[in-house]
């Protein structure tokens, strides 16, 4: 049998591990799961413009909420790394906003509406990929607003309409790996 004074320091010991900020469980899981994201983002370089990154911020974003951000910048710090700096700029608040998009719908929604609203959100995203890089252009490569608008006007059909479509045919895995996700944390922390 437990003495009152062992049962508290119990409590401020769990109250400890619930306060803090990230688990030794999560910086391993949230590590892994922004080197997944790098990877995913490589291996689909084959098809332009085309990677499941969008997805897997949906997910995590619903599944880890605020929590999400850890891994998508071990992902934006990982690629930055393989594949430059330049990249840093803009996907530390390109992403974000997807981030941002998600944390805005509603925590439960009806079982119909969830895939339709996360298609949405991950299509819209990478629609205007291009259009959300037009305050990287003017502040780092010093366009004009008409050259940062005539650029993505350009490149809209060759970027961002196979970002767009690839997004929407990838959001059709966002349900079940959401489902997936939230079993396989619910088992492993019990």
């Amino acid at each position: 049998m437990s003495t009152n004074a062992e049962r508290t320091g119990q409590a401020k010991r769990s109250n400890r591990r619930k306060k803090a900020l990230l688990t030794v469980f999560e910086i391993a899981v949230f590590g892994m799961l922004g080197a997944l994201m790098m990877v995913s983002d490589i291996l689909l370089n084959v098809i332009p413009n085309v990677h499941l990154v969008g997805v897997m911020i949906v997910v995590l974003t619903v599944v880890y909420r605020q929590k999400a951000l850890f891994p998508i910048y071990v992902y934006v710090f990982l690629i930055g790394l393989f594949e430059g700096a330049g990249l840093w700029a803009t996907y530390c608040y390109v992403w974000v906003i997807l981030w941002g998009m998600v944390m805005l719908l509603p925590r439960k929604m009806p079982r119909w509406l969830a895939p339709v609203a996360y298609a949405l959100v991950c299509g819209i995203h990478g629609f205007a990929f291009g259009f959300l890089l037009i305050p990287y252009q003017m502040v780092f490569m010093s366009f004009t607003l008409k050259q940062a608008l005539v650029w993505w006007q350009f490149g809209f059909p060759l970027a961002d309409v196979p970002h767009g479509i690839g997004n929407l045919v990838g959001s059709t895995l966002i349900v079940p790996l959401v489902t997936l996700f939230r079993k396989l944390d619910r088992r492993i922390r019990n």
